[in-house]
């Protein structure tokens, strides 16, 4: 009897062992794997870096300036271009865990891959060229240094991987994550903001709206990003409101500091004419915003309705949903989710759903389908590649008629002094109607629109007799200042087009209608703002707390009262400061995310409570509390959450300082002279190798960001020759 349980044991420990093994090594060996590498060909650059480690990549063609591109990019943050190539793939869980494979069902679900596959074919092929040339620099990279590769058969990459990457991301630009999170989640799903120009009814806060969701299989999803959440600035003066005769575009984005959706500064210039100096995100052979010689435009987010809900009928075993009378299977897929814990990868299985609507989900009484703008489109690829390589604004605008990206405010200035706000946004042509804020009806197929309304009838304000235009994610009814703003007439209520303002767009909006010159240190100081305008979700909160009656709680009526006499502004002087900052964190991300206000007295107590335990008074300095933190770099931020100096977000350090994440990031002033003479400047929060600790560009230019201070960007090559620090040669 010992013997066979002997041998029971040592079996069951061999079983253990082999699920073991079998948990630690599988997934390299079951997940998607790489596709064929881009076509044989040889490509060479010359990566030049200044003194902040920025690359200026030259290459005679623009397919070799993508190759370099790709090489230098990965020299400063190789570890978070691999996390955008597995996203591609499916298999970020392997790397971040449970966090990851909600990136990874959400490119299961909204087919990535399959729109990158059925459309990449479709792109010209000067874009495939580029797209492939990146590719080859990736895996070029990873072949110089197989021991910093993170995941087994990762590599090649192709030029559809970059292109999945770009198909992946742009949805949560314009929300998709209010959307999927509530319907993975099993959370009951409102609209998306609020009533755009009376189409909906009012939105009572906490009010219930249709059925409740109970999705199968919930999963969260954390982009890495909060692409969507509150944050961007960006302004545009033309020469005859300057007052010295020049033309001024200031780009200041706000984006996270880490991560998948971190800038990335650059200037790329091929002998085929393509120079173009600004920032990227990991993943993408060229820059989303900053200027080239003759014109420039930087962006912020704006929140129109892209995404519509189909509710459908589903049959009793959730296997056919009904449409135009009939019958129709889901297309359905079952898919594996690697989620890493600790050594091991666990398989997560979940099924996919897809109707004619688009990317579908059960739920407790039916389905839910979702449609969204750009859905099974390809050519922001083209697009961003196109307007990189305008030289006019006419060209510019027939770059942007493409209409591949779905989303985002657009500022533009050029050399000959025009200026523009854009309101981007492929608005589906919808049927009128249905109340398209709520889900409408899944079975008529009459509702699945088709396209996208015309380029033409996109808003925009063009050299407006003002002299300026502007946007902090706020309506696009306040861009131009007095008598040169849109009618909102022109504006159609079925596009769901945003009508909030920002604190941010408050200051801007009274800062810049102040009569006088704009010039260039009247601009600086309009981005530098630290005021708040004692309005919208500011005032509530503020007049909140003035209203309690804290007789009986000594220490809060302390704080009461220090609020009371703080003067609107987080410059890091008042005594306020830190309490106000604090105060209004929560308020500031309800306000944008349209949801209901916080309890005042409880961010009181809250905030004053954490001075308390950490400080030891309510009242330290700002720049004690709000920190720059980077390796050994520890510098105190000015600004809050929603001022024109924004510290939108923060991680919360043991020592209860609050070390900025997500806020100003990559800032950049472009100037040209009344002879159209090019000048630029940048600066962003740590330096050109965030993640390389032993570079000295690791967090060199922190100093001078949270000084307001700015460095140059060596346009020409010769500049970035004669500034360079490091000059090498990179091919295959």
């Amino acid at each position: 009897m010992r013997k066979w349980a002997k041998r029971a044991g040592w079996t069951a420990l061999g079983v253990t062992l082999t699920t073991l093994v079998g948990l630690a090594s599988w997934e390299p060996f079951l997940a998607e794997q790489p596709g064929p590498p881009p076509p044989e060909r040889h490509y060479s650059a010359e990566i030049l870096r200044d003194g902040f480690g920025v690359p200026h990549i030259h290459g005679k063609t623009d397919a070799d300036t993508a190759f370099g591109v790709a090489v230098a990019h990965a020299e400063d943050d190789f570890s978070t271009l691999q996390d955008v190539v597995a996203m591609t793939r499916g298999r970020f869980g392997a790397i971040a865990g449970p966090d990851g494979a909600g990136v990874d069902f959400a490119y299961h679900w909204l087919g990535a891959r399959q729109t990158a596959r059925a459309h990449y074919g479709e792109l010209p092929g000067d874009v495939r060229a580029v797209l492939d040339a990146y590719a080859s620099g990736l895996n070029h990279f990873a072949r110089q240094h197989p021991r910093e590769i993170k995941l087994a058969r990762l590599f090649p990459v192709n030029g559809e991987d970059i292109a999945t990457g770009f198909a992946l991301r742009l949805p949560f630009f314009f929300g998709m994550d209010r959307v999927l999170r509530p319907l993975s989640e099993g959370a009951e799903l409102l609209p998306e903001h609020g009533p755009p120009l009376g189409l909906a009814p009012p939105i009572t806060p906490g009010a219930t709206h249709g059925d409740d969701f109970i999705p199968s299989h919930p999963m969260p999803l954390p982009m890495g990003a909060d692409a969507s959440q509150a944050g961007s600035n960006a302004f545009a003066v033309a020469p005859q409101r300057a007052g010295d005769g020049t033309t001024r575009l200031l780009s200041n984005s706000h984006q996270p500091y880490r991560g998948g959706v971190a800038w990335y500064e650059l200037v790329i210039d091929s002998d085929q004419g393509w120079h173009f100096a600004g920032a990227t995100f990991p993943g993408s052979p060229y820059p989303f915003m900053g200027h080239n010689a003759d014109l420039g435009w930087t962006n912020t987010v704006n929140r129109p309705d892209l995404i519509d809900l189909y509710k459908l009928e589903t049959s009793p075993d959730k296997r056919s949903y009904k449409l135009g009378g009939q019958w129709r299977p889901f297309e359905q897929a079952r898919v594996w989710l690697p989620v890493r814990f600790g050594p091991f990868t666990l398989p997560i299985p979940r099924t996919v759903l897809r109707s004619v609507h688009g990317p579908a989900m059960l739920y407790g009484r039916g389905a839910m389908a979702v449609r969204y703008a750009g859905i099974g489109n390809l050519r922001s690829v083209e697009q961003y590649y196109r307007i990189t390589k305008a030289r006019n604004f006419a060209e510019w605008q027939a770059g942007m008629a493409i209409q591949g990206v779905p989303a985002t405010n657009f500022i533009y200035a050029d050399k000959t002094g025009t200026i523009a706000y854009l309101y981007n946004a492929a608005m589906p042509d919808r049927k009128p109607g249905p109340n398209w804020r709520y889900p409408v009806d899944g079975t008529r197929s009459d509702l699945i629109w088709q396209r996208s309304i015309p380029f033409a009838s996109y808003p925009k304000v063009v050299n407006p007799a003002s002299g300026y235009v502007f946007n902090s994610n706020n309506t696009p009814l306040l861009a131009a200042g007095p008598g040169s703003e849109l009618d909102p007439g022109a504006i159609p209520a079925i596009w769901g087009v945003e009508l909030d303002l920002t604190n941010r767009a408050r200051r801007a909006a009274k800062l810049l209608a102040e009569p006088g010159p704009i010039g260039r240190d009247r601009l600086l100081r309009t981005k530098f703002d630290t005021g708040y305008e004692r309005a919208g979700y500011v005032a509530y909160m503020l007049d909140g707390i003035a209203r309690l009656d804290l007789r009986g709680e000594p220490e809060l009526r302390k704080a009461q009262a220090l609020l009371a006499g703080w003067d609107l502004t987080a410059d890091g002087k008042g005594a306020a400061d830190a309490l106000a900052v604090l105060v209004l964190e929560q308020a500031m991300k309800n306000s944008y995310g349209l949801e209901p206000l916080p309890d005042p007295k409880a961010e009181l107590a809250k905030a004053a409570a954490h001075l308390s335990k950490y400080f030891g008074r309510i009242d330290p300095p700002l720049g004690e509390l709000i920190r720059i933190r980077q390796g050994s770099i520890d510098l105190p931020m000015d600004g809050g959450g929603d001022t024109l100096r924004a510290a939108t977000d923060w991680t919360v350090d043991p020592d209860g300082r609050l070390s900025v994440k997500h806020g100003d990031s990559f800032i950049m002033l472009v100037e040209w002279s009344k002879d159209g003479t090019l000048r630029s400047q940048s600066i962003q929060p740590y330096g050109a190798a965030t993640t390389r600790p032993a570079s000295p560009h690791y967090a060199d230019q922190a100093p001078l960001f949270v000084a307001h201070r700015f460095k140059p960007v060596w346009f020409t090559r010769e500049d970035a020759a004669r500034h360079a620090r490091s000059r090498k040669v990179v091919s295959n």
